[in-house]
């Protein structure tokens, strides 16, 4: 009789054991999945430029909105709130005009979520940067007005 028990707890302790391996191994494999970071698909060389040319175009406040976002990042981090950037998406819209994305995670002070979704098209013929939404407007210049329709002709009186 005592052999068929000692047995029994020998297999229970064994199921006991598979059963925590396997627990660990599949947090592990989801500690992977979810934190390493993804490979980014491989751009052409339009892509890249169009990316490079938003990255770099001048931002309200800081010498290019690539700046602008690393430091907003920084500053929450800095003040112990979470704060999430997103990878920069390109995508090609029509012919040599492409749009640009990127998501910004960030918590309030009461500890609310917020996500916010930047949107730039990247003018490739004209170099020319245009904010498509509004929290992208937010972040770059106007352009300055060189429409000679859009002035007025005649001063406002005096």
């Amino acid at each position: 009789m005592t052999g068929s028990v000692t047995s029994l707890r020998s297999f229970g302790t064994h199921i006991i054991h598979y059963a925590v391996v396997a627990v660990l191994l599949l947090g592990g494999l989801y500690y992977v999945w979810t934190s390493l970071p993804s490979t980014a698909p491989s751009r052409t060389t339009q892509e890249v430029e169009a990316l490079a040319l938003v990255q770099h175009h001048p931002a309200i406040g800081f010498p290019s909105i690539l700046d602008a976002m690393n430091e907003h990042v920084r500053s929450m981090k800095e003040r112990g709130q979470g704060v999430r950037l997103g990878e920069w998406r390109v995508k090609q819209v029509e012919g040599h005009i492409y749009e640009i994305r990127v998501q910004l995670r960030d918590q309030s002070v009461r500890g609310q979520w917020f996500e916010r979704e930047f949107i730039w098209h990247a003018h490739l013929d004209l170099k020319k940067v245009n904010a498509a939404s509004l929290p992208a407007d937010g972040v770059t210049p106007k352009a300055p007005d060189s429409d000679p329709q859009s002035t007025p002709p005649f001063p406002p009186p005096s």
